[in-house]
């Protein structure tokens, strides 16, 4: 949605989007390591017990545990004996995507930023995160997962190498056991969104769905006259006094999210909703929980296949 003047850029070719991007990256970064390091003292419980040669912590020897497991040499310290554990390693994939259409390049007088860049920190904030987490992170459609510390860079080169002309997600490289995280409005008519959904749902990932909104996406405050714009299509149409059409677009905004929210609560998938008028690490906390969740039933269920 745009208003007159409210932005003129809104129709640039997918050349100039992935050009503006690309210039955009380095602050972008920078932005997404300050939200991250806030973050980060919340970003627990992703460590547990299992198979690996990474050092945990000691704890002192239970009746059903084996003997095998027993530090002889950090027991010979005092009168316990002490079992050393190792941390879980077996990295889990996580894939990003992030919708780089012209809708998501709105910004209004009542955001400090356009949906666009909220979208790439939020994601290359949780990269970082992911990263130094020990966790496998892909962008969707753009080489493998990357198993590496600074991964969030490596997410960044290849988001200043896209531009906006895919709005569709490519679901040929997800597999079960993963995850993927999809920014985007999402104001696309219900039936495409479906559409969209499918493939994944078949694949067996877990999707986490982050809707990106512009606040006057939500509160709808216009009265009089107001040209409203199509930013992808061009396609303009005028309302006379919009204010009678409020309880109106509020109800269908409501009714959007009543349906993604069905859907994703069906397939046990997560539904978030973000204004670009509130903190980015809002999103990031609850994506942490649902992960940090997520993390821990894969790596049981991998675990009962290794038993």
């Amino acid at each position: 949605m745009a208003l007159p003047n409210e932005r003129s850029d809104l129709l640039r070719g997918p050349l100039a989007e992935a050009k503006g991007l690309a210039a955009g990256l380095p602050d972008l970064l920078i932005e997404a390591r300050r939200v991250a390091s806030v973050v980060a003292a919340g970003w627990h419980g992703r460590r547990t017990s299992g198979r690996g040669e990474t050092f945990w912590q000691y704890r002192q020897f239970m009746p059903d545990d084996t003997t095998s497991g027993i530090d002889w040499r950090r027991s010979a310290r005092d009168q316990h004996l002490y079992v050393r554990e190792t941390e879980w390693e077996a990295a889990h994939t996580i894939w990003l995507w992030v919708d780089l259409t012209a809708s998501m390049d709105t910004r209004s007088r009542l955001a400090p930023v356009t949906k666009r860049d909220r979208a790439v920190v939020i994601l290359l904030a949780l990269a970082e995160l992911l990263s130094k987490a020990g966790e496998r992170v892909g962008l969707l459609g753009v080489g493998n997962p990357i198993l590496s510390r600074n991964g969030a860079e490596r997410i960044a080169e290849y988001l200043s190498q896209m531009d906006g002309s895919g709005a569709v997600p490519d679901a040929r490289n997800l597999r079960r056991l993963s995850d993927l995280v999809m920014i985007g409005d999402f104001f696309d008519p219900l039936d495409e969104v479906e559409k969209t959904l499918e493939p994944i749902a078949r694949s067996g990932t877990r999707a986490h769905l982050l809707q990106v909104v512009d606040p006057i996406e939500e509160t709808f405050p216009f009265a009089g006259r107001v040209e409203f714009r199509d930013p992808e299509t061009g396609v303009a149409h005028i309302l006379d006094r919009t204010e009678l059409h409020r309880g109106e677009y509020e109800r269908l905004l409501a009714a959007h999210r009543d349906r993604l929210t069905r859907i994703c609560r069906r397939l046990d998938w997560t539904f978030l909703v973000h204004r670009t008028d509130r903190s980015a690490t809002d999103p990031l906390l609850a994506l942490d929980a649902r992960l940090t969740e997520r993390g821990m039933d894969h790596g049981a269920y991998a675990g009962a296949l290794a038993a």
